[in-house]
């Protein structure tokens, strides 16, 4: 047998799923029969062939999409696959979404092919490999949900349509079928609040800027970053009646916004009356722009006004009858009283029910995290609980390593949905848990009397760390765990095109160590000095081994003479120097506060000069070599949206501000920290120097470094890059490899040598 016969077979035995435990969690929650699809089997399926034409050019026709909604009996998505005489492949499913996630399975098994945000590798061979019979691939998850509030912001703000049907693409073929399509919402809430009675002025000083719209949509910031132009309301209203159509058309169910609470102060003018909270500060901003207005769910007022906005939600952008909203994320409440927290979340989903009765409140399950102390076990039932049992679905949005299953029995009998969350902030950095990952969902769904009804990825920003998502979107449609080692081995295969054995070696190398993350309660915000405001007290801690990432870099290295036309293996090549780049500016970083405190400035100056002179400007020439870690394309896109200069100019400060201070003052800094080129430049490098200057003067004139002095020294270094008004590349510029190549060559001995020191 073959090699690729032996995969195939193993994939699929591997897809043979038993279903019992997940219809009997379907028959539990009747009330959730009524989320399926709107769209006509001909539709979803002249869908997924458009899909295909787009993914596959020519090669789309060798593909017969059949979309048959009875093949399932039990709200379970599956689809058949077999071949025909004639060498093509006839894939039936009973959505749209099923049968385009039984095709890319299709496409990786037995055509080696891999689809990506950082590229794709659809060689595909010729003819299309023959199934000797009818390959079922099935889930035992009724629902395969995607994206973070925060996604939004982090990511997406900027998108045009291209770029949004590219991404619903890949959400298709992933097998997402519970996507959030939280898009142009402002442009309802502006017609709602002049229907209350708000004049514009009291609009504009209530919605956030585009990079930071949210957290304005959670109740934690307000103004900041605006106002928004009306070119914006139009733009995003126009892309999300695009979004909504695609993702209906693939046989997808739209999670639509409702009401939490959050108003603008003009509601006070119109009802001095209305039973408001004013909340306190968010995240270390004051209140100019934060210590929101939050309007009691047991006030009318409420009613009135989520009944409003829902109504104008379902009159515009139709309704799958499924709607999130989040009451005090991130913020505590008025009340600890059970009573109290009944009533709210009686009377916000109430407000739901009044517009549409059929309506189910996703909830993210966040704030049981974030605000643990106060959300006991009494606490977290009298808020689910206030809404009746299957009305409700909870997302464990941090589940990987926070499951908040596990001490709220299932959630006190609320459906939920087993999410991973992986990244904060859209940071860069290679990053995974992939042993959580591998077992935390099968764990979750042999929990005592589990009400597990689906598994999703909520990452806070997306575009990195691909591997990631294309593991965990898999395993929606596995039985059990796979064996790490081998799923590893077979993505290289997919992904660069080549079984050559050292790249597998590689990424087994990665899948052991730096994308296994095993510390107990860790949060991957990238916490590598590199992007962080310099200090002499930094956080140096690894969660791997860094010897088996230099052998990965070494194996990749020394592959790519043969493999640069592949853009998937250049991304890789990138992102692995840039995070052995990452790796040694710790090591610099401990060699020159080391030389300070010992006063040794002959070795600062050594171990800074090599920072400040060749790594980082040596990182910025790498990232700048590649068009996924320019800073230029998040500059363009966002400048793109403006009709005038002026609006060119806010969106350009958002887009900066977001990256950096996040905050007019450094509230949230380098919350969302990105390694750009340009970035690596102008900003970050910038500080770096800053601080060694500092350093050496303080040496030099025998006077202690204060932190308190440095940070009013560089907030001013950080300002002056938001509004520098430079241009940077939207193009790659240089020869990845021969900057890898030089980078190795110079680098790979010195972080031989500091093994010792990280690991």
């Amino acid at each position: 047998m073959s090699r690729r016969c032996e995969r195939c077979v193993l994939f699929v035995a591997a897809l043979s799923l038993c279903v019992a435990a997940a219809a009997a969690a379907s028959r539990r929650f009747p009330t959730l029969e009524h989320l399926k699809s709107r769209a006509d089997d001909k539709t979803q399926g002249a869908a997924v062939a458009e899909l295909l034409r787009r993914l596959l050019g020519t090669r789309s026709a060798e593909f017969v999409v059949v979309v048959d909604g009875s093949l399932s009996d039990d709200s379970l998505d599956v689809c058949e696959l077999r071949s025909t005489k004639n060498n093509k492949i006839v894939a039936t499913g009973n959505t749209g979404v099923s049968v385009a996630s039984g095709i890319y399975n299709y496409l990786k098994y037995f055509c080696n092919c891999h689809v990506s945000w950082s590229g794709d590798q659809v060689a595909l061979p010729r003819p299309l490999p023959r199934l000797s019979g009818v390959l079922r691939i099935n889930t035992q998850h009724r629902f395969r949900y995607y994206q973070n509030v925060c996604t939004a912001s982090y990511s997406s703000v900027w998108w045009d349509w291209p770029r949004w049907e590219r991404e619903i693409d890949w959400m298709a073929l992933n097998g997402i079928n519970l996507p959030l399509a939280f898009t142009g919402q402002e442009a309802l809430w502006q017609e709602v609040y002049r229907a209350l009675g708000l004049n514009q002025s009291e609009i504009e000083e209530f919605f956030a800027g585009p990079a930071f719209l949210a957290w304005n949509r959670m109740g934690n910031l307000f103004e900041f970053g605006g106002p928004l132009p009306q070119s914006w309301h139009v733009n995003q209203l126009t892309l999300q009646f695009n979004i909504l159509e695609r993702m209906r058309s693939f046989g997808m169910i739209p999670v639509l916004p409702a009401f939490s609470g959050n108003i603008p102060r003009g509601i006070l003018r119109l009802h001095p009356e209305a039973n408001v909270t004013r909340l306190g500060p968010w995240a270390h901003f004051n209140c100019s722009y934060s210590c929101s207005y939050i309007l009691d769910p047991r006030d009318p007022l409420f009613l009135r006004i989520g009944s409003l906005y829902l109504s104008q939600v379902i009159k515009q952008f139709g309704t799958n009858h499924i709607y999130n909203t989040d009451t005090f994320n991130e913020m505590v409440p008025p009340s600890s009283d059970p009573a109290y927290l009944s009533a709210v979340s009686r009377s916000v989903f109430a407000s739901m029910t009044a517009v549409d009765p059929q309506a189910i409140w996703l909830m993210q399950g966040w704030l049981f995290f974030s605000a643990a102390s106060f959300w006991k076990p009494a606490q977290i039932q009298a808020l689910l609980h206030g809404v009746p049992l299957g009305r409700m679905i909870v997302l464990d949005l941090f589940a990987e390593t926070e499951a908040i299953f596990s001490y709220t029995e299932s959630f006190y009998g609320q459906p939920f949905i087993w999410c991973v969350l992986q990244n904060f902030g859209g940071n860069s950095g290679l990053f995974g848990t992939v042993e959580s990952i591998n077992s935390g969902p099968f764990k979750a769904s042999h929990f005592p009397n589990s009400t597990m009804v689906g598994v999703g990825m909520s990452p806070e920003g997306i575009e990195q760390n691909p591997v990631m998502y294309e593991l965990m979107s898999e395993l929606a449609w596995r039985k059990e765990p796979v064996n790490l080692v081998k799923w590893a081995s077979l993505y290289a295969v997919r992904r660069y095109g080549t079984t050559r054995d050292s790249l597998i070696t590689a990424w087994r190398l990665l899948f052991s160590s730096v994308y296994n993350c095993t510390v107990p309660h860790y949060r991957n915000h990238n916490h590598s000095p590199l992007v962080r405001r310099p200090s002499l007290r930094m956080n140096t801690d690894l969660w791997y081994n860094p010897a088996n990432l230099f052998k990965a870099w070494k194996l990749l290295i020394e592959a790519s003479p043969s493999l640069m036309s592949e853009e998937t293996f250049r991304y890789d090549l990138v992102d692995v120097t840039r995070e052995v780049l990452q790796v040694l500016t710790t090591s610099f970083y401990l060699d020159i506060t080391d030389a300070f405190h010992k006063q040794k400035l002959p070795e600062l100056l050594i171990s800074a000069g090599v920072l400040i002179y060749d790594l980082l400007p040596e990182l910025d020439r790498l990232l700048c070599s590649d068009r996924h870690f320019l800073l230029g394309k998040w500059l363009e896109r966002a400048q793109s949206l403006a009709i005038d200069e002026e609006e060119a100019k806010l969106y350009d400060m958002n887009a900066r501000n977001q990256l950096t201070l996040w905050g007019p003052s450094g509230e949230i800094q380098d919350y969302a920290s990105k390694e750009w080129g340009g970035l690596m430049e102008d900003y970050y490098a910038q500080r770096w120097g800053l601080f060694v200057q500092t350093l050496v003067w303080c040496l030099d004139s025998g006077q202690p470094f204060k932190q308190d002095a440095f940070n009013q020294a560089v907030f001013q270094v950080e300002k002056g890059f938001i509004y520098n008004g430079r241009k940077y590349p939207t193009k790659p510029q240089g020869d990845t490899y021969e900057i890898t190549r030089r980078i190795f060559l110079k680098y790979y001995p010195q972080a031989l040598k500091t093994l010792k020191r990280l690991s």
